[in-house]
């Protein structure tokens, strides 16, 4: 099924409400089954953070971080 919206048209609210309107659908319970290659990718990523090659930034840093690149 092909569904066009007039996405140029319609009010950030309007599209915001469909935008829930998925989500909840998908959240109802139906199952997924994600692509073998996400595995693969989430496997990679573990071995970097455990080797050290990669590490993680807390979410206020990461805004700041954001906020002052693009200011």
């Amino acid at each position: 099924m092909k569904v066009i919206l007039p996405l140029k048209e319609m009010t950030l609210s309007e599209k915001m409400g469909i935008m829930e309107k998925i989500w909840s659908d998908l959240a109802g319970g139906q199952e997924y089954t994600p692509p073998d290659w996400h595995s693969r990718i989430l496997e990679e990523r573990a071995k970097l953070v455990e080797s050290g090659a990669v590490g993680f930034t807390d979410w206020e840093t990461a805004k700041d971080q954001i906020r002052n690149r693009v200011s």
